[in-house]
């Protein structure tokens, strides 16, 4: 006797409490990243300015390095999602070890290169012949944590494909915690400076990583999987991570010639887009832990063969997404009498601010459906798709924004350029999910 399908109303449910059991963690571990570098900025900031100038530098930096490897997470999660789904625990965790093997190998390459050139990379990147002698020493220092941070890029992806938001959240926490308590001891207690902040940040990196091992380990010996490298599983690895390292570094590329043509239009130009733009990154972290949740679930679903499954959670998560940008549109409008003077006093940068954060805020239910989109389709491993779509918003939003300069546009006007960039995202996306291409059933896709 074949069971009844389930009401809609009880679908509904059973989705929503899927997605707030992994969206809330996730929520929590995605705030603490951004918070190390918080914490390390309010430290140093007390060394001096040529201190915190140099960490500033050098933070970017290394930001911008992990940032590109962020595929790890994404490419992990859907290939461990659909062996969940396909009731083969053993293969998701031996396909996760792949992931962690890969993250291990770029780490170590990505140090091999920095240690030699981080002098070079420093002044290219503009730091001044005060703050550079700082920016190099914790440049060099915190490196050596890079394999650790792409571990955890990997391993979180791991447990996000086994349905384990908790415990990034967890080991997140701790690792803040650590990060804090090590700063202040080596900067003042060991009296190391700069240097005792980054060796702070460095062993916090390393004890969240062993903590994510842990987990990992025991999880393959309690399955049976082996923890060895498999050249070939590793080489799967990388070429699912590679449509999404493109589709990563046309997103960077996007932020960055943003960040240019703010710069062109003058001081009070940039002293708000960066607020904005901060403001925009945060409540972008709301959006991608739904994101998350959905990389998780669509994977699982397809690995379980439940096409209609996955068609039913992205349909619920597109809901989610389009009402959560609409309440953090509505925050932004109701708190920007908070907000505006929290970050300046300067009355220029007030009066710049204000029409582009209201962009900002109508914008946000096109950014939830693209955020939730974008983690259906990374869930269902439609990387290619992924990186050719914002290749051509990448082409639509570059010519845009640079002519704002010529054509006498300000700051509003180029966020009304990050708006069509968003909804050229919005289409692209939408399009393919109705399409329904991306439904590929399987342990593999």
């Amino acid at each position: 006797m074949t069971q009844a399908p389930a009401a809609p109303k009880a679908l509904r449910r059973r989705h929503d409490r899927e997605i707030v059991a992994l969206a809330l963690p996730a929520f929590g571990a995605l705030v603490a990243e951004p918070l190390f570098v918080m914490v390390d900025s309010a430290i140093v900031g007390h060394l001096g300015t040529p201190q915190l100038a140099g960490l500033g530098v050098a933070a970017a930096l290394l930001m911008t390095a992990v940032s590109v490897f962020v595929f790890l997470a994404y490419a992990t999660t859907a290939a461990v999602a659909r062996r969940v789904g396909a009731g083969d625990l053993a293969a998701a965790i031996r396909q996760g070890m792949d992931g962690i093997w890969l993250a291990l190998f770029l780490g170590v390459a990505v140090v091999t290169v920095t240690l030699p050139t981080a002098p070079w990379l420093v002044l290219a990147f503009g730091a001044s012949d005060t703050a550079a002698p700082y920016a190099t020493s914790y440049l060099r220092i915190s490196s050596l944590g890079i394999p650790a941070m792409l571990i955890v890029l990997a391993a979180t992806g791991v447990l996000r494909g086994l349905q384990d938001t908790r415990t990034p959240l967890y080991v997140a926490i701790g690792g803040f915690a650590a990060n804090a308590a090590l700063n202040v001891g080596l900067v003042y207690g060991a009296d190391l400076g700069i240097a005792g902040s980054a060796w702070g940040t460095v062993i916090a990196q390393a004890a969240m990583a062993a903590a994510y091992l842990i987990v990992v380990v025991r999880g393959a010996r309690q399955h049976g999987a082996s923890l060895r490298p498999d050249a070939v599983g590793i080489r799967a690895s990388a070429q699912a991570g590679v449509p999404l390292l493109v589709r990563t570094l046309s997103l960077r590329a996007v932020l960055m010639i943003a960040t240019a043509v703010a710069a062109r239009l003058g001081d009070t130009e940039i002293a708000a887009h960066q607020i904005v733009l901060a403001l925009w990154s945060l409540m972008a972290f709301a959006l991608d832990a739904i994101a998350i949740a959905g990389q998780a679930i669509i994977g699982r679903y397809l690995g379980a063969g439940d096409a209609e499954g996955a068609r039913q959670a992205c349909r619920r998560m597109v809901q989610w997404g389009i009402a959560s940008g609409v309440v953090l549109g509505i925050l932004v409008v109701v708190s920007r009498p908070l907000l505006i003077p929290l970050f300046s006093s300067d009355s220029d940068v007030h009066d710049t601010l204000l029409p582009a954060l209201l962009v900002v805020a109508v914008s946000q239910p096109i950014a939830g459906v693209v955020f939730i989109l974008d983690g259906v389709l990374m869930g269902a491993g439609d990387g290619h798709y992924l990186a050719g779509a914002m290749l051509l918003t990448l082409a639509v939003f570059a010519p845009v924004a640079l002519l704002i300069p010529a054509l006498g546009g300000g700051l509003t006007a180029l966020w009304w350029a990050m708006t069509l960039m968003m909804t050229v995202r919005m289409l692209t996306l939408w399009l393919r999910a109705r399409s329904g291409r991306w439904i590929v059933t399987g342990a593999t896709r």
